[in-house]
């Protein structure tokens, strides 16, 4: 059983306070600050053999240990950001209670830290979801405030009218508070079956279906295209992931308004496997080919 006692390790010199723990968790992977907040409360975190509390710091040097388990405090140096295209019938969480597939399964194996997935998709959607082994990046693009668009190919079924996307684009109230799609385009079909690309400046629960619902529709197909400036490669097949290139995680942390961190160098055949789906001129393809659907 852990010692409820606080050690000499609590009053270190000035200068040495190092960060707050549930700072340090949350970057680590384990979870967003808020969740970090809730499990030290439950007493799941212990430091030094002490239980840790609310405001705690942690340091280079401490034992950390989480349910039991050490936890290594030792951020990676380098970064690894992966582009997945989510198949439907798989669940975001990494363990599943009743035994479906998760999106963690097919992903590489890490010698050190954990993949941190940025946001989620329902079970029934597939396409675009970023992992990285960054929780300050994760979390920073999963903040309300970076508003980063989330572009969605979507098939409804029933009929629409100009005054409908009007209303859609303008704003509806939903559960949860008022919600609307930024941008609309027409993305082919007839009659009851049609298709459209819609943008979120969000992402919150099922707000695509619902905003369709909410006219009377039913969503039949929806897929994520695009997330910011990362679009789904077009020969990118579902169950596939593609370790990002310098460049482009460059770009992805100027979207989270962070200074960029190097990637991990990889072996032959990763590279070989990310230079084929990371060819120049591959996102703007991507783009031709998704406004002549």
């Amino acid at each position: 059983m852990a010692k409820n006692n606080r050690t000499s390790t609590d009053t270190p010199a000035p200068g040495e306070k190092g960060e707050k723990l549930h700072k340090v968790l949350a970057n680590l992977g384990w979870g967003s600050r808020r969740k970090m907040e809730q499990w030290i409360s439950e007493g799941r975190v212990i430091i030094d053999g002490a239980v840790a509390r609310l405001g705690d710091r942690v340091r280079a040097g401490q034992s950390v240990r989480l349910d039991g388990k050490p936890v290594d405090l030792e951020e990676a140096r380098e970064v690894r950001v992966l582009l997945y295209h989510k198949p439907v019938r798989e669940v975001c969480s990494r363990h599943d209670p009743e035994g479906r597939n998760t999106v963690f399964e097919r992903l590489p194996k890490l010698k050190s830290g954990r993949w941190i997935s940025v946001g989620r998709l329902d079970f029934n959607t597939s396409g675009v979801l970023l992992f990285t082994t960054d929780g300050a990046l994760a979390n920073a693009l999963m903040h309300p405030s970076n508003a980063i668009e989330r572009e969605y190919l979507v098939r409804v079924m029933g009929r629409v009218d100009d005054p409908m996307l009007e209303r859609l684009k303008s704003g509806v109230e939903l559960d949860d508070g008022p919600a609307r799609f930024s941008d609309i385009q027409e993305g082919g079909g007839e009659g009851i079956n049609r298709f459209f690309y819609v943008v979120l400046m969000e992402g919150r629960n099922r707000e695509v279906r619902r905003l369709w619902e909410s006219q009377g529709l039913t969503v039949s197909r929806l897929k994520r295209v695009r997330y910011g400036e990362v679009f789904l490669p077009s020969k990118l097949k579902k169950g596939q992931w593609l370790e990002l290139p310098q460049r482009d995680v460059d770009v992805i942390y100027e979207m989270a308004g962070l200074p960029a961190r190097e990637t991990v160098d990889l072996s032959k055949k990763e590279q070989e496997r990310r230079d084929r789906f990371a060819k120049k001129g591959q996102r703007a393809t991507g783009r031709r080919n998704r406004r002549q659907h």
